[in-house]
């Protein structure tokens, strides 16, 4: 699978990016280099903190992904481009959402376990002679 995108598609990308964008706020530096962030965070599948110092700090990237994020900037965008798309109506779902199951469904031996007191076991005979 090529996760390479062209410079007309990231043309593109950008170009609806900055559309989604709100109109109110300080403007981003460099939205390229962020949606690259972004990209190189998904199809990695890494920690924010494992991202590459070409991108920058990861904290700026970060705090940019979460301010776009809780202004609801990538559903927008996502939405302009499935508007662009002639065959958007076949897909069905995108996520990325990750599920981690709990320790104790690996399968690991559980349950409480009997341990004798140290009064007990003082007050018991002796197991050998």
């Amino acid at each position: 699978m090529s996760t390479k995108m062209t410079d007309t598609d990231w043309a593109n990308a950008l170009e609806v990016f900055r559309a989604s964008l709100p109109r109110r706020g300080a403007k981003g530096r460099n939205d390229r280099l962020v949606l690259e962030a972004l990209h190189y965070f998904s199809v990695h599948n890494i920690t924010w903190r494992a991202l590459p110092e070409r991108f920058g700090k990861w904290n700026s990237v970060w705090k940019r992904f979460d301010r776009l994020s809780k202004a609801c900037v990538f559903e927008t965008f996502f939405d302009h481009l499935a508007a662009l798309s002639s065959s958007a109506h076949l897909v069905q779902m995108f996520d990325s959402t990750v599920v981690r199951a709990h320790v104790s469904a690996a399968g690991a031996k559980g349950g409480r376990r009997t341990r004798r007191s140290a009064v007990r076991a003082a007050a018991s005979r002796p197991k050998s002679i």
